[in-house]
């Protein structure tokens, strides 16, 4: 058995009375986030210790020691028991919060084991306080929940502070026909952009493709105009079109930019939240569907591999300009990343990220050396070709083919020799007319089934 998930907008689809008891319910997590959060880090410090040490400058430095946090949750159950945060919330939903308190805490300690043993630069910092006054999710478990099969609500259980001095009547969040009590996992409760939102947690049976050959692959280059540029061991390329994201990308930035005018930096309103939702729900739709396509490409001509070229860190400190690092940074290629990884390991398609250092600049048609980024580049390192304009490569004979293309054959070569790809039918042809698919306009409504008979049920 598998997780998913089904996010639910709850903004104008519960009651007003309903909305603000979530609403407070939030305010009253972040709270009971805040306490706990003070709690740990109150009893962490006692017992640290102080060190003395100079800085570059010699001056006298005092400092806490840096030790792992230790941290019980049924101690934290035991002391929060009588919080009225956490009987505002009730046990289940209190238990949650402080849950999440504990994961935070142990990931702090495992992130300092790493700084420790030098396998990260920068020292972890110890969780912190929320916003004071702001929302935090919470999530109602499974056992708690009751379906109302007459309207298909969920209904959420109250705190006895809620049914003693607010209301007495159950209050409910909408559902989908294809969850129920048998396969709920948890609903997560969250404001997001001046939103509340809903989260089911659902268990699914696991899937596995029937016949999938396991020497073809895809490989995948991400970018901006070309959101993934796709070349295919079998002959295959095309490209899924990043123009629309870009262009709803720039207009919102320019919104914002005029509506803040004479404003402060940190200035923000519900005009601006409902700009950011617009803009959320449309990058959202654009990855999954774009996602979807590339499972289902891969399902339909039965590859058993995505290769997907990924610089790490790429983002980081990028220096491209006032432009291009407006379109480049917030393009979510991660969030597309992420979400075919999730796709393909769910229906037995491996999934392979592999650096992307020097495929742009090499030449695949003339088999040019892929250096390491990081590595002992040779000193006599030359490409044979050389891109003429936007878009378009020269090779060493003045052959003219895609760039993207070129790019996504490259990262296919660089593990090859790994997982035994044969790149014979990547030709000249393969790279130099690659299919263009826009998700917005150019699939189907029944593009999700496409694929699913090639399924079978893993018992």
């Amino acid at each position: 058995m598998s997780y998913q998930t089904t996010k639910l907008l709850l903004t104008g689809n519960i009651t007003d009375q309903t909305r603000d008891i979530l609403v407070f319910l939030c305010h009253e997590a972040n709270r009971l986030w805040n306490t706990a959060v003070y709690q740990v880090r109150q009893a962490h410090f006692s017992t640290c210790g102080i060190r003395e040490f100079f800085d570059q400058n010699d001056l006298l430095r005092r400092q806490f020691k840096d030790k792992k946090v230790k941290v019980s949750y049924s101690g934290l159950c035991k002391e929060f028991k009588e919080n009225p945060h956490y009987q505002w919330l009730g046990g289940q939903q209190g238990q949650q919060v402080l849950k999440s308190v504990i994961e935070a805490f142990k990931s702090y300690n495992k992130l300092l084991e790493m700084w420790f043993n030098g396998e990260i630069d920068h020292k972890p910092k110890l969780p912190s306080y929320r916003t004071k006054g702001g929302l935090c999710e919470f999530s109602f478990p499974a056992q708690s929940l009751r379906l109302n099969y007459e309207n298909g609500c969920w209904l959420l259980p109250m705190s006895h502070l809620i049914k003693d001095y607010w209301i007495e009547e159950e209050f409910s969040i909408p559902s989908v026909n294809y969850i129920g009590e048998r396969n709920i996992a948890e609903v997560r409760i969250f404001p997001q952009h001046g939103k509340l939102w809903a989260e089911l947690v659902y268990q699914v049976k696991e899937k596995q493709a029937v016949g999938l050959d396991y020497s073809q692959a895809l490989g995948c280059d991400p970018g901006v105009k070309n959101l993934l540029t796709c070349v295919s061991t079998l002959g295959k390329s095309f490209i899924v079109d990043g123009h629309k994201i870009k262009g709803a990308n720039a207009e919102y930035n320019k919104k914002v930019a005029k509506y803040k005018q004479g404003k402060t930096d940190f200035y923000w309103d519900e005009y601006l939240d409902e700009l950011t939702h617009k803009r959320s729900c449309l990058m959202r739709d654009a990855i999954n569907k774009a996602a979807r396509l590339i499972i289902n490409y891969c399902l339909k001509h039965r590859i058993g591999n995505i290769v997907f070229g990924w610089g790490q860190a790429v983002k980081t400190n990028c220096n491209l300009g006032s432009k291009n690092n407006q379109n480049f940074v917030q393009i979510p290629t991660a969030r597309l990343k992420n979400r075919i990884k999730e796709l393909a390991e769910s229906v037995g398609i491996k999934f392979t990220e592999t650096e992307e250092s020097y495929t742009s600049k090499s030449s695949f048609l003339d088999c040019d050396e892929l250096p390491v980024f990081g590595g002992e580049k040779p000193a006599s390192w030359k490409p044979s070709g050389k891109r003429v304009k936007r878009g378009l490569y020269q090779t060493r004979n003045g052959q003219l083919i895609n760039a993207d293309a070129n790019g996504a054959a490259n990262i296919l070569r660089k593990v090859s020799t790994q997982l035994g790809l044969g790149l014979a039918e990547v030709r000249r042809e393969v790279l130099s007319l690659p299919k263009r698919y826009d998700v917005f306009s150019s699939l189907k409504k029944l593009y999700r089934k496409c694929g699913e008979t090639r399924l079978n049920l893993v018992s």
